[in-house]
């Protein structure tokens, strides 16, 4: 008898949710390209480049579930086209962002490839997320309403704050976690609590049910700041896509090195101190560092506060019962363990 080999569980995650990230992928070509119908050939050529370059597609996939969670049925054609409708404007959203971090840090390289700035220049990537984030808008307003724009805005405006908050804190090598947790829940966190939250609104759920949603979100979302930290130590570059060590080299103070700061005896702490404060030693000192981080258990702490908050993050789900809910509540737990697994 021939061996019965067993899908892992990111295998299954992933075979689950294949279908509506396939639908979010169609959606999105059909929209961009009614919405570029007679601009210029290079915004389109733009958008698609930096759009279509391998994304989760996370953000339009948890409204998707939500919504599902709060009774959307694929016989309802009508209310599944808005909530599409809605969850990409979420992927646009975040891609504008990207195609605007990677102007403003420099960035030559996005998942694996260059970078839309690299690629087209700086005056066409701002110009591309300009677009993006205006279309976002456009689509919340129209098929979610004020309630739900009010929403995406304040998340708009939070991840404003959040880079702002991490500016103030640039070269700050004494950052406390609580001033690390307000800078990700307001560049990261918030937004991903928004799409839980508005695809539970778009479907009407009563508020307890948005705010359980919303909550989930947040959770997930400050987990998945805190494993991309701990991929910047410890992943496979060829993986990730990004240089390894590039938040250390930059004076980044993350959660693994906050927490290594905070118990390490005088002399280590003076040296990892000192080591950040010039430029020659982030960038030559990045290994010392990385050791002296592990030997304070500043990753393990990480990794275990991820896990916390993820637990939390399913726990606040109990409120959703029946057997009508299992199916999206499996695949919510899933997206929660695969985010703490993930590799890139």
């Amino acid at each position: 008898m021939a061996d019965v080999v067993m899908a892992t569980p990111k295998e299954q995650l992933m075979a689950a949710i294949a279908p509506e990230v396939a639908k979010i992928e169609q959606i999105m070509r059909e929209d961009l390209q009614e919405a570029t119908a007679g601009a210029d050939p290079l915004l389109t050529e733009v958008l698609n480049y930096g759009i279509f370059n391998g994304g989760k597609r996370l953000r339009p996939l948890l409204l998707v579930l939500a919504a599902r969670l709060c009774g959307l049925s694929s016989k309802n054609k009508i209310k599944k086209n808005k909530i599409y409708k809605l969850a990409i404007a979420f992927e646009y959203l975040h891609g504008a962002t990207l195609f605007h971090d990677d102007v403003i840090d420099r960035g030559d390289m996005r998942r694996g490839k260059p970078s839309v700035n690299k690629e087209f220049g700086v005056i066409a990537a701002i110009l591309g997320g300009d677009f993006l984030h205006s279309r976002s808008m456009s689509l919340v307003g129209e098929h979610g309403g004020i309630d739900a724009l009010k929403i995406f805005c304040q998340a708009t405006n939070a991840m404003v704050d959040g880079e702002f908050l991490q500016l103030r804190n640039a070269q700050n090598y004494t950052l406390s976690e609580e001033d690390y947790f307000a800078a990700i829940k307001g560049k990261t966190a918030l937004l991903i609590a928004a799409t839980c939250e508005i695809g539970a609104l778009a479907m009407g759920a009563i508020n307890s049910r948005q705010q359980a949603l919303a909550e989930y979100g947040l959770s997930l979302g400050t987990a998945f700041q805190i494993i991309d930290d701990l991929l910047d130590y410890q992943g496979d570059a060829t993986q990730t896509g990004k240089v390894v060590g590039n938040d250390f080299q930059e004076g980044k103070m993350t959660l693994p090195l906050i927490l290594a700061l905070s118990t390490a005896n005088g002399e280590d702490r003076e040296r990892l101190l000192f080591l950040l404060g010039n430029e020659s030693g982030r960038k030559e000192g990045f290994f010392e560092a990385y050791v002296l981080i592990e030997k304070y258990d500043g990753f393990v702490l990480s990794r275990r506060r991820a896990e916390s908050i993820v637990a939390e993050a399913v726990a606040g789900l109990r409120i959703f019962s029946g057997e009508e809910c299992l199916p999206v509540l499996s695949v919510l737990n899933a997206l929660a363990q695969y985010v703490l697994a993930r590799k890139k």
